[in-house]
């Protein structure tokens, strides 16, 4: 398919235990609203335990991570890891959180067509195939790291991912209330939704993004690329 290119690698590689863990051009979604900047040591502490965490789900898959052993593989106590991330959840949500960052990185200065230079209709068929590979490569962790219904839609990724397809969308559409449509769309790329299309009915990703060019096509009121 046209838009293979764009097939989500793994969790992308932490920053190294010196390296800044900020990036200022991305929208910050690594950490709640209310947790304040991170110290130098405790952001190193935080990537590396991050890093411990993403190598027992290469070993061992996610099933594979429990606080206990994030604390062993990182060398240090099980409280230091409850003390960061709160509970297994939020360790799971913090990895996402990083893989996030990477993609905001590529749909807003990465190349096109996801990234700027392209024209708003092909960058947003680029999105959501980069969206929905990315989400079944990482289908076990997305779906063991979702919060609670009423927390699911406030995450400030979900929030960006939102925000992005809203802005493309009033350049193509701008009579429609783009808002709701930008949840609309990202409900066709929800993991719980892949895990069924793909590990339940058996469909092809070829086929799931064959039918989000067809549904962007439909929404935009526009031919699908050929």
């Amino acid at each position: 398919m046209l838009y293979a290119v764009f097939m989500s690698r793994a969790l992308p590689p932490f920053p190294k235990p010196q390296e800044p863990l900020d990036t200022p051009q991305l929208l910050e979604v690594g950490q709640a609203a209310d947790e304040p900047c991170l110290r130098a040591d405790a952001a190193r502490n935080r990537a590396r335990l991050l890093e411990a965490a993403a190598r027992l789900i290469a070993e061992h898959g996610v099933a594979g991570v429990t606080m206990e052993a994030v604390a062993a593989a990182a060398n240090v106590g099980k409280g230091t890891v409850f003390r960061r991330f709160g509970d297994r959840t939020g360790l799971l949500m913090a990895l996402l959180d990083h893989s996030a960052k990477q993609l905001q990185a590529d749909f807003l200065s990465g190349p096109p067509p996801l990234g700027p230079g392209s024209p708003p209709l092909d960058r947003l068929r680029a999105f959501g195939v980069a969206v929905l590979y990315r989400t079944a490569e990482q289908l076990d962790l997305q779906l063991a790291a979702q919060p609670e219904p009423t927390r699911r839609f406030a995450h400030p990724a979900a929030g960006s991912l939102r925000m992005h397809l809203a802005v493309l969308l009033r350049q193509i559409v701008p009579d429609a209330d783009c808002d709701l449509l930008a949840h609309t769309l990202l409900a066709s790329l929800d993991p719980a939704l892949i895990h069924h299309l793909t590990r339940q009915r058996g469909m092809p990703m070829e086929r799931l993004e064959a039918g989000w060019l067809d549904l962007v096509a439909r929404v935009t009121r526009t031919e699908p690329p050929h």
